[in-house]
């Protein structure tokens, strides 16, 4: 089997002559399916563009990307539409909820945009916040939540899909230890339970600690590649 996620000689260049910015630099790297990878560096040192590449919400300016053997730098706009829809889900720092909008309907949104019908979306979705234990709380508000029930959500919404795989860009930078914590356990449970692969951007080393592997980005490439003996 190939690796989940592949990239070689992966670049993105913003600018040209001498304002030319390499946010990403000739990097190479292979994430295996099943897998829970923290993603850390300093800000500038491209991260979140790799993230954003994989997720396909943007473009390399060169280089390979291999989503399970598929070319994905081949695809038309069409076709990253369905593999994003499909087989990506995102949790943001900022949960990005419709303020006003039931929890419920909140994780509906990806099927709705995958047309599946009423019934059977409303049960989908109960089960996903049954997986993130917010059952009690399908018919609240988004606004009416706690910062971690929001996130709760926000993370339902994410695996509603049932996606090969997770991007979290700063789950817990928006929460305190404890719901950190809380957060962090639930993540490393989809993991563990369902074989969702996990890449995850942190600035934070206790929360990275959780993941399998840590790779660090400095200046546009990795520096480092670790795997954790025992993750916590």
């Amino acid at each position: 089997m190939p690796p989940l996620i592949r990239v070689t000689g992966l670049s993105k260049v913003y600018g040209t002559g001498q304002s030319r910015l390499w946010a990403l630099n000739h990097v190479d790297l292979e994430i295996q399916a099943g897998e829970f990878v923290a993603i850390m560096g300093p800000s500038g040192s491209g991260k979140s563009t790799f993230m954003n590449i994989v997720g396909c919400l943007d473009v390399s300016s060169q280089g390979s990307y291999q989503f399970n053997g598929v070319e994905v730098t081949d695809l038309d706009q069409n076709r990253l539409a369905i593999l994003r829809r499909h087989y990506i889900g995102f949790v943001f720092q900022g949960f990005n909820l419709l303020a006003r909008t039931t929890a419920l309907e909140n994780v509906e949104l990806p099927l709705i945009y995958r047309r599946v019908d009423k019934a059977a979306r409303r049960q989908i979705a109960s089960e996903a916040l049954q997986t993130v234990k917010l059952e009690q709380w399908l018919d609240h508000k988004a606004n009416e939540l706690s910062v971690g029930q929001q996130q709760r959500v926000a993370i339902a919404r994410a695996i509603v899909t049932r996606p090969t795989l997770l991007l979290a860009d700063e789950p817990t930078g928006n929460l305190d230890s404890h719901t950190s914590r809380e957060i962090m356990a639930l993540i490393e449970a989809l993991n563990r339970e369902q074989g969702i692969t996990v890449v995850m951007v942190t600035h934070d080393p206790q929360v990275a600690a959780v993941a399998h592997r840590t790779v660090n980005f400095v200046d546009g490439q990795v520096t480092s590649d670790q795997r954790q003996p025992e993750p916590a």
